[in-house]
């Protein structure tokens, strides 16, 4: 059986990432189809085996840019021909879950969310304030077609995969379609072995993600810049520009992109993680929770299914007053 992944762009090493990982573990001959490939941006694991890449790939300067071309993103991942193959599997938040297959194939989509920009974070992402009024004014503009296509090619999957109940429920509401929950894989020993060996300093609290729209870094540093605690913050994005270390009140601390050896020691001596996006699914507080430390997390997505009121304490509005408010309860 011949066997091909599609996974929407490789230019970095996080949570979809890993997944891809784990499908090239179980499929080890599987070729590899994605839009763009920034080599060694992921493990060696995923960069030795055949990768396929689009048109996209040879725009001069696209790994800067390459969301401006999101309108070119259906075509793009139409484009490879996939003929040859049995079993098709897509790893997908964007458009990998759109490639056109044979009929004598079987497709299985591990969907990590659909296309986030176009449906219910279209304001995070575009919303006033957040981009300039031509860059809104185009996005509302490709809208309509992007959530056609997305919807048309969904029609094109055997059989979705959710990596949780959170986006299950949005894969019913928005495709009409059924799918079955399979959580992502997190690895957990280092930390549990970690926690074991007793409690750390706990001397600061931690924020870790992409520096993305709708994960919301903008609420924790503005809530703890009124609070005056320590805040430490760790990762890289596309909103990196508005973050830099000198715009950032003493308290907060800017850690850059933290690599997977520093990570146990970092969660262990945290007081706790703050989680202030709407996730999909969310690996820092399960990675956090295993360090044996508890998390403070907007009650909203995947966090209401790996948070209980035993190891963490919920904000109920995506604002800086809400998060305060938990901050300051979490001391007693």
């Amino acid at each position: 059986m011949r066997v091909a992944l599609t996974h929407d762009w490789l230019v970095s090493y996080r949570g979809g990432e890993k997944v891809l990982e784990a499908l090239c573990e179980l499929f080890p001959d599987a070729d590899l189809f994605t839009l763009l490939h920034l080599p060694n941006s992921v493990p060696p694991f995923i960069e030795k085996r055949k990768i396929t890449t689009s048109f996209l790939q040879h725009v001069p300067g696209i790994f800067k840019r390459y969301r401006h071309f999101l309108p070119l993103f259906p075509a793009a991942i139409e484009s490879f021909d996939l003929r040859e193959y049995d079993l098709i599997i897509s790893s997908s938040h964007c458009v990998a879950k759109g490639i056109l297959k044979p009929a004598s194939a079987l497709h299985l989509s591990y969907l990590h969310a659909p296309m986030r920009y176009i449906w219910d974070l279209f304001e995070d992402y575009f919303g006033g304030g957040k981009v300039s009024p031509v860059v809104r004014a185009g996005a509302l503009l490709v809208r309509p077609f992007l959530q056609k296509w997305d919807v048309k090619s969904a029609s094109r999957v055997d059989h979705f995969i959710a990596n949780s109940q959170n986006i299950a429920r949005k894969i019913e509401l928005f495709y009409h379609r059924s799918s079955k929950v399979i959580y992502p894989p997190v690895t957990l020993d280092q930390l549990v072995q970690l926690s074991l060996a007793g409690n750390g300093q706990g001397g600061y609290f931690l924020w870790l993600g992409a520096f993305a729209p709708y994960k919301r870094l903008d609420l924790a540093i503005e809530a703890f810049a009124r609070l005056g605690l320590p805040l430490w913050i760790g990762g890289s994005g596309q909103d990196s520009a508005r973050y830099f270390p000198d715009r950032l009140p003493p308290n907060i601390k800017m850690l850059g992109q933290v690599s997977d050896a520093a990570l146990p020691t970092l969660y262990r001596n945290a007081r706790a993680l703050i989680f202030t996006g709407d996730e999909d699914f969310g690996m820092t507080p399960v990675e956090a929770q295993a360090s044996g430390r508890p998390v403070i997390a907007y009650a909203r997505g995947g966090a209401l299914e790996t948070v209980s009121d035993q190891t963490g304490i919920f904000f109920g509005q995506q604002s800086v007053d809400s998060l305060i408010e938990a901050i300051q309860s979490f001391d007693t």
